[in-house]
């Protein structure tokens, strides 16, 4: 696809919003984050014709897509749009018209128009056919450069002006000043620091009177007091075909055993419900269970007709065909006392209960929650108490699993941020010839 024939399409009206016409003067617009919500709001006000500077802290940008894309990179996810919508629970709201507007359906458009084509996995998730986001990222890149984007490496964001003059640091530690017409922060969440979003920024938001909650861990593991001979012995093994549980929320997957807990698909999805909990008292209760796929009555049969004179060990990996870490985990959850009775045993199994101490570190999560509350952006994701500032990404308040979720609202977000700066550039030119 032609690049300019794309930009135009990115930025031209959509279903959800009529967008204005783009404007004939173009100003500068600062976009801070070389992140998917950064990058994508460079598009966007690139394709509006405006003067585009990409700030980013770290020598290159792009570094948290290309350590996601490690393992096979996630874009999207193919379910229908209102079960997709609902995956992100509370924060729903929040990025709701956003993903709307920039559904899957456009996201997959996108990366093919990228020369990226993608294919649908079993679970239904949506990935580039090459699997890594290098390609990706470098057509990126290539394309906003073509259109003139600016990206300024090595330079970290100090302040901002209420008149949208930003103080950045360079690499030589000298301070610059950049007035803009138009800011869009998109410094990430607090999870992998090292890859660039490190969360300082909410310092700087704070000190505006801008609500910011604390960043939070989520899509990370859990802190469970294993026995050392389970720690030693298990760590780095799979837990497949189980089904986990805390309060009301459950979720089937699978996990793997680490040296202090669990972590895994099947415990990411339980991060709001677990940090919830955790909040309100110092441990959390996590039911897991190993032989979702068999009723209990049928599983204490098999048990109740092992063979005589089996060790429990054996009975247990013959009847309930259960792994050693599975095992393993049954002797903790009961202090190496298992029940004798197979309905008891097989209650047992169906629902073990393991207690959850923490959440892993933020700094080796997934993904973050917490961040700029609603309330304090309007429906164009623009700071409320700084006109001319939006924010986008995983700064916002929001949460939602791994399969496609963060990296879908990260973009749409950005997008929806773009779309807001290039109206706030024309609704100010509006006023200025009016006032001529």
């Amino acid at each position: 696809m032609e690049v300019d024939a794309e930009h135009r399409r990115l930025v031209s009206d959509s279903e959800a919003e009529p967008r204005r016409a783009v404007v004939a003067e173009p100003r500068h617009v600062i976009v801070v984050g070389a992140g998917p919500a950064g990058l994508m709001t460079a598009e966007i006000a690139a394709a509006a014709r405006h003067r585009v500077t990409v700030v980013e802290r770290m020598p290159s940008a792009g570094r948290k897509l290309l350590m996601a894309g490690r393992g096979g990179l996630n874009l999207t996810h193919s379910e229908d749009l209102e079960p997709f919508l609902a995956r992100y629970g509370s924060s729903r709201p929040l990025v709701e018209a956003a993903i709307r507007a920039f559904p899957p359906s456009a996201l997959i458009a996108w990366a093919e128009s990228l020369g990226q084509p993608t294919f649908i996995g079993s679970s239904g998730r949506v990935f580039p056919r090459a699997m890594k986001a290098s390609p990706l990222l470098r057509a990126w890149l290539a394309r906003l450069e073509q259109v003139g984007v600016t990206l300024l490496t090595r330079h970290r964001l100090l302040a901002i002006a209420p008149n949208r003059t930003l103080t950045l640091e360079g690499p030589d530690g000298a301070r610059l000043e950049r007035p803009a017409d138009a800011v869009v922060l998109a410094l990430g969440g607090g999870s992998w620091p090292r890859l660039g979003s490190d969360g300082t920024w909410t310092t700087l938001l704070a000190a505006a009177g801008i609500d910011v909650l604390p960043l939070q861990p989520s899509n990370g593991g859990v802190a469970i007091a294993w026995s050392p001979q389970t720690a030693e012995r298990f760590a780095g093994t799979p837990l497949k075909r189980i089904a986990v549980s805390c309060g009301p929320v459950s979720q089937r997957g699978e996990a793997i055993v680490t040296h202090s807990g669990l972590e895994g698909g099947a415990i990411y999805a339980l991060s709001p419900a677990l940090r919830e909990t955790l909040a309100r008292q110092p441990t959390a209760t996590l039911v897991l269970d190993l032989r979702p796929d068999i009723e209990a009555g049928a599983l204490a049969a098999r048990l109740a007709g092992g063979r005589k004179g089996d060790s429990r060990s054996n009975m247990l990996r013959k009847a309930a065909q259960l792994s050693p870490a599975a095992i393993a985990i049954l002797r903790d959850a009961t202090g190496n006392d298992l029940p004798a009775d197979p309905t008891a045993l097989s209650a047992l199994i169906k629902a073990v209960p393991l207690t959850v101490t923490g959440l892993m570190a933020l700094d080796r999560a997934i993904s973050s929650a917490g961040g700029v509350a609603g309330d304090e952006i309007d429906p164009h994701f623009m700071l409320r108490k700084l006109p001319g500032v939006f924010v986008a990404g995983e700064m916002l308040d929001w949460d939602a699993p791994t399969g496609g979720y963060l990296l879908q609202a990260s973009m749409a977000t950005g997008i929806a941020a773009g779309h807001g700066a290039v109206d706030y550039i024309a609704g100010a030119f509006a006023a200025r010839l009016h006032a001529k």
